[in-house]
């Protein structure tokens, strides 16, 4: 089985938007809040990723860039042409560089947090990131560093565990305001270490006329 022979160094080609074609059948999908979080990634930081396309200007890798790009009002992008790619070599990479993109390790959670912290969120303007998707990324360890504590017999007095069912539209919404909350400082309670049990209790709060602080 022949190889086609690899470029021993890609060059950057900068391609109008729309020249550039999306492969037909793309199995990844791009939603309309993945697109705007690229699109605010691209006007805060630029354009930092090139786009692998082929021979004929069919994109191989970076389809929701291309949407962010066009949602962002870019005219043209950074793109590198890897012609030198069979069909089968094409096909192939699309496949790949999707799935990989989903595996490999996890966030590790101190550091996260601490990054989370030391950044001055309102000096980016658009980021990429909302605060939906913050709650996100500190909900992955949130319960893990947080549980309530594990006490004799199964009593947890005084804590109480509480279960609700939600209707994912409802979770977005319970998602975004407990995010918030711990951004103003109200994930945290010399009672309890469990940031979501204090910022729902903090939303609370404030519901309910009192005074947060």
């Amino acid at each position: 089985m022949s190889k086609a022979k690899t470029p021993a160094r890609p060059e950057i080609e900068m391609l109008a938007v729309e020249r550039l074609v999306p492969y037909a059948k793309n199995a990844k999908k791009h939603d309309d809040r993945q697109v705007a979080a690229i699109a605010g990634s691209i006007r805060e930081f630029g354009f930092t990723n090139p786009v692998l396309i082929d021979g004929q200007d069919g994109i191989i890798a970076g389809h929701g860039r291309v949407l962010g790009a066009r949602k962002a009002g870019l005219a043209e992008v950074p793109c590198i042409r890897l012609a030198h790619l069979t069909d089968a070599q094409r096909r192939a990479y699309i496949l790949a560089d999707n799935r990989l993109a989903e595996t490999g390790g996890g966030w590790d959670a101190a550091m996260l947090a601490a990054e989370v912290e030391s950044i001055d969120w309102e000096e980016l303007e658009s980021f990429g990131l909302d605060d939906m998707d913050l709650g996100e990324m500190m909900g992955q360890f949130d319960a893990q560093e947080a549980d309530a504590p594990e006490l004799k017999d199964g009593d947890r007095a005084p804590f109480r565990q509480a279960t609700f069912t939600l209707h994912d539209e409802q979770w977005e919404e319970v998602e975004a305001a407990l995010a918030k909350a711990k951004k103003d400082g109200g994930g945290e309670s010399a009672v309890n270490e469990n940031s979501n049990g204090n910022a729902l209790a903090w939303i609370c709060r404030a519901f309910n006329g009192g005074r947060n602080g």
